[in-house]
């Protein structure tokens, strides 16, 4: 992993817990590191996960996308932004001029974090803890893939990628210059799906990707 990369995906304390490090294979292409990652057991989130959920995409993409972690949809496939957020981002993406086989979108954490009501599961936000145990796998993608521009959807992405003082807002519309990529951002589509009036959430949502596609093409 190269000190930029590293840097880049959060500022580690020296305290941190060893998290996933230890399961990342050294000198692997992207196809064993996925491999590898379904039998990360780098922090407690696996224990009640039906499987990992590791990126998806091209592995030479200009474009990576990071979320926060899967949802219960994508748990079951195990695939990242399959269930109705990924369809709303998949409708958005396709508007504002992207083809999604051309991207690469992942997750900060790699497990689905949920609490029981009834029969659901609902999702539950991953803690900083738990987003730093499971970094190494996004700081190995983002080696690997080598993008131009990574673009964050959601708060706990922008801390993964950027350190925990980021924030959305401070995205959302530009670009800020990393010594390996581009960081740009956005809300996370199910942030959508939630808003009360989603019409007017849609239409900026897909103002912030059309930007993000205008400035991938630079």
């Amino acid at each position: 992993m190269s000190p930029t990369a590293r840097a880049a995906t959060n500022s580690r304390s020296a305290s941190k817990p060893v998290g996933a490090a230890e399961f990342v294979p050294g000198d692997a292409d992207l196809g064993r590191v996925r491999a590898a990652a379904a039998d990360c057991r780098g922090c407690d989130l696996y224990r009640d996960a039906t499987q990992t959920v590791f990126g998806a995409g091209s592995a030479h993409a200009p474009v990576v996308m990071v979320g926060e972690q899967p949802g219960d949809q994508e748990d079951l496939r195990g695939e990242p932004f399959v269930g109705p957020a990924g369809r709303l981002l998949d409708r958005a993406l396709e508007e504002a001029g992207f083809q999604r086989e051309e991207l690469y979108l992942t997750n900060a954490v790699k497990h689905f974090k949920f609490t029981e009501r009834g029969k659901r599961r609902i999702h539950k936000q991953p803690s900083r803890t738990e987003v730093v145990a499971c970094s190494a796998w996004l700081v190995t993608e983002l080696d690997l893939i080598a993008p131009d521009l990574v673009v964050c959807l959601g708060a706990v992405a922008a801390k993964a990628v950027l350190g925990p003082s980021a924030t959305v807002g401070s995205l959302r519309g530009r670009t800020v210059e990393r010594p390996d990529f581009r960081v740009t951002g956005t809300v996370h589509p199910s942030s959508v799906l939630r808003a009360p009036d989603r019409e007017a959430a849609y239409t900026e949502f897909l103002a912030d990707l059309t930007y993000i596609h205008d400035s991938a093409q630079r």
